[in-house]
This record gives C-alpha cells, structure tokens and sequence, in this order.
C-alpha cells in the first residue's frame, strides 16, 4: 500500500511587512541613540555654552582675559607640554619591546601599561601620594635632598604622565606587529645600523599611528582632574590647572566663569578631535588608494 504524501508549502503573504519592521527598527535604533546623545553629551554641552554666555560677551572675555584664568591655562599648558613628550618617549619604547621581543613577563607588562584605563584617575593619585608624598615610601629621602613633587608642579606632570601613558603604546603596538621585520632586517643587511633603521625604517612606517597616540595623550592630559586633584594643592596661580579653575569657580558659585573655562576645555578638546579626524580621513583614503 502506497501512501501519497503531499508537501504544502506556504507562500509567506504581506511580503512588505518584514521590510517596514526592519526599517522601523532602524529608525528605533537611531532615535535611542539620538536621544542618549542629546540627554548625556549634546544637551549638557549646550548648557555650558549657554552659562558662558549667558551675562554677555564681555563677562564672557573678562574671565579669559583675568589672571587666574591666564595662570591655570598656562599651568595646564605645561604640564602637557612635559607630559606628552614623555609619554611619546616611553610609548615608542614599549612598543618596540613588547611587538619586537617575546619574553616572559609580556602580558604583565601589557597588563601594566593598560592600568590607566582600568584604575580611578584618584586611585592613581593616591599612588603619587603614596610613593612621593612626605609621608610616602620615598618622601624621607626627597626631604633630605629638599624635593618637592607633591602639592608642586611636578607631581601635577607626574598625573599628567601617568593619565596619558598607554595611548602611544596601544596605538603603536598593533602597527610594529603588522608591517613586520623584513625591511629592518633588509636596512641592517645592508649595513644600517639601529638607529638608522628607526629613523629611516620603522619611524616611517608607524608615523601615522604615532601621530594618533599623540592626539589621544594630548586630549588626555587636557581634560585630567582626578589625579592632579589629590597631588595638587589647588592653590590660585600656582598649582591650579584649569579643570581645577573649573571646580573651583564652580565651588565659588561663580558658575559664569567656570562656564566660560569650561567652554576653552570643550574648544581644545574639539580641536584635538577635528584632527584626529582629518587623520582618519586621510588614513582612509590612502587605504582606498592602495586597494
């Protein structure tokens, strides 16, 4: 006896409706995400430049041109100005060592340069304090050779260092990994020696990523608070930078002026993204170009 069996297949109906709820969804995506946007970052933004304006230009410029203001922008200055190219310095190096060597320890080391985006910016501080203040490991010995580092500007550029120091490594890193030896080992057959070899060889090939680890420690180091706050004494016109500036002025109910130093942050901050971009940009269109 045969058994006929007949298969039925169903025809789905309304084939637009999968389409109008993968568009609906989209558009749920990006309202959630343009909300988000307005409620943490775009609406606050507004708001301080809203309170920097809010009296006028002039209080606006009278807070700009005031020497506190002028002290703590200029202390902030250098201290990024000592700090990046330290962190450049050490950067390169660990880069080198950790994507150039493989040795016990590798991980540790990576563990440790990463420690800066896995700790508070206070935590942080508290270790200066620890180590350099009067009584840390090492602040008998800085007393005997009169050395000042906390609650003085170096150990504002010490958190300054220390905020910003794994973006150079971090970006610079994958990059040695990728492009490999075999130029290197190219340039010393032909009898360059180790210098010549960074300088003509690899320098070249990691310029770019380079040059983003440096936009990253600089924006880094402009906006730090939390460490600088425990290792500086915040007084006016010697250890305030300017996020200091900021919570001070703040703390004074003085909020046009903190408003309006505020605005300088977000301008700086702006300026440093603007490049970052125009690299991107770049990076991408010689990418394309290559291809």
């Amino acid at each position: 006896m045969t058994v006929e069996v007949k298969s039925h297949q169903t025809i789905p109906s309304g084939g637009a409706k999968p389409k109008q709820a993968q568009e609906w969804g989209k558009i749920v995506l990006i309202a959630a995400v343009v909300i988000y946007l307005a409620l943490v970052l775009l609406l606050p933004t507004l708001y301080v430049f809203i309170g920097a304006f809010s009296e006028g230009v002039g209080p606006f410029l009278a807070t700009l041109i005031s020497r506190e203001f002028a002290q703590a922008l200029r202390l902030t200055v250098l201290a990024v100005a000592v700090a990046v190219p330290f962190n450049v310095v050490f950067g390169l190096c660990a880069a080198w060592v950790i994507a150039r060597r493989r040795f016990r320890g590798r991980t540790l080391l990576l563990s440790i340069i990463d420690l800066p985006f896995s700790i508070s910016p206070i935590v942080g501080g508290l270790m200066l304090v620890s180590l350099y203040g009067r009584n840390g490991i090492l602040g008998p010995v800085l007393q005997f050779l009169d050395i000042r580092i906390i609650f003085s500007f170096p150990g504002i550029a010490l958190a300054t260092m220390l905020g910003g120091m794994p973006f150079v490594a971090r970006e610079v890193i994958p990059v040695l990994e990728e492009v490999g030896t075999q130029e290197e080992e190219a340039a010393k057959t032909l009898g360059a020696g180790e210098w010549q070899t960074f300088w003509r060889v690899t320098l070249p090939s990691i310029r770019w990523a380079l040059f983003y680890g440096i936009i990253l420690t600089t924006a880094r180091a402009m906006g730090e608070y939390g460490s600088i706050a425990v290792v500086s004494s915040n007084l006016i016109g010697r250890t305030q930078t300017l996020t200091l500036y900021v919570e001070g002025a703040y703390r004074n109910y003085d909020s046009q002026s903190a408003f309006a130093a505020s605005v300088v942050l977000a301008g700086l901050a702006a300026f440093t993204l603007v490049i970052k971009e125009l690299f991107e940009r770049r990076i991408r269109i010689k990418n394309e170009g290559d291809n």
